[in-house]
């Protein structure tokens, strides 16, 4: 039997909350989307065509760094991305990935989404980028989100719809759900008109402040 990681545990509970959650908030449906976490050397990704209201704390399938599984089950079809993002970004600790309505309809039409808000910052830069089009599950999927992640904390993908990272699986959720928010506005915006876009100076500003206001500080989500 594989000795459980310190805190394993309470990361599995904590995963299927975070899929139930997602669910719950219309981001995900059906088995659409999955959660990812780092556990000790290992990570933890949800399984493979299990929707959330049928994932258990036991359920969780763990991963060696080079993606071979240790134990039981079957990881999503997106282990990979969730594997390349940990294993490269070692201020990254939780990876989200969702379908939801807004994000996807503009990853669909190839979108970045630009500075229209301050809040676009939220996400790490002064765009959200929309990674190219690659077959769900695929290296060249991995690849191309990581490319888009660089120095970043979210990127839509193209045709698919949308990856948020954290330091946790809670500032993870709160970003995806931010980002979501800003993609919702972006689309109602684009009814009407181009927004707006901030100038280069005016999102540095931001990104400046954002160092030091309240748990944005720490990554989390604020709305200064």
């Amino acid at each position: 039997m594989q000795e459980e990681v310190p805190g394993e545990s309470e990361l599995r509970r904590a995963m299927v909350q975070a899929a139930l959650e997602l669910d719950a908030r219309g981001l995900n449906r059906g088995t659409s989307g999955n959660v990812g976490v780092r556990c000790g050397e290992c990570i933890l990704v949800t399984p493979s065509g299990v929707p959330a209201r049928d994932l258990t704390a036991q359920g969780m399938v763990l991963l060696a760094a080079n993606g071979d599984v240790i134990g039981a089950g079957r990881p999503s079809s997106e282990w990979r991305f969730h594997r390349d993002i940990l294993s490269s970004r070692p201020d990254v600790h939780a990876v989200v990935h969702v379908h939801s309505p807004f994000a996807t309809t503009l990853a669909c039409l190839g979108l970045e989404i630009p500075p229209f808000h301050y809040m676009i910052a939220a996400a790490g830069g002064d765009t959200i980028r929309c990674a190219p089009y690659a077959l769900f599950g695929t290296q060249e999927l991995s690849d191309h989100a990581l490319a888009a992640l660089e120095d970043r904390r979210a990127c839509l993908l193209a045709n698919h719809g949308m990856i948020a990272t954290g330091r946790d699986l809670d500032h993870a959720l709160a970003l995806c759900v931010e980002v979501e928010s800003l993609c919702e506005q972006y689309w109602r915006a684009r009814q009407i008109a181009e927004p707006h876009h901030l100038s280069n100076a005016q999102m540095a500003e931001v990104m400046e402040r954002f160092k030091t206001y309240g748990p944005h500080a720490q990554g989390e989500r604020a709305t200064p």
